[in-house]
């Protein structure tokens, strides 16, 4: 119960999170379409967190898919702040979502035992 809880609290967070990347989004429409069409998911996503965190265990995937996209993020942003692609500044966005990736696995919800009637 008490981890349910938590992951709800995960779920929120991270949602309202993302949903926050609707701002910058509207930055960013002309200056960076790249960006601006990346953060366009990052919101999409960020409210269907939130519709999950209603009820964690009904949207095992979403969640599973919140946490490896996280960490596929972070590999990528981190190479590229390596490599000097990127500023190094965003080494701190790759930790984040380092943090968000592991939170969604380790609260990650049993998965149901399916009921059948006889």
């Amino acid at each position: 119960m008490r981890g349910e809880r938590a992951m709800k609290v995960v779920l929120v967070v991270v949602g309202l999170l993302f949903v926050a990347a609707v701002y910058p989004l509207l930055m960013f429409v002309r200056q960076e379409p790249a960006l601006a069409m990346m953060l366009s998911l990052y919101v999409t996503l960020g409210i269907f967190l939130l519709l999950a965190a209603r009820n964690p265990s009904a949207n095992r995937s979403l969640i599973a898919f919140t946490a490896w996209s996280s960490f596929a993020h972070a590999a990528v942003m981190g190479t590229q702040a390596l490599r000097n692609m990127i500023s190094h500044g965003e080494l701190i966005g790759v930790a984040v979502l380092v943090v968000i990736g592991v939170a969604l696995i380790v609260l990650a919800p049993d998965k149901q035992l399916a009921v059948t009637r006889a």
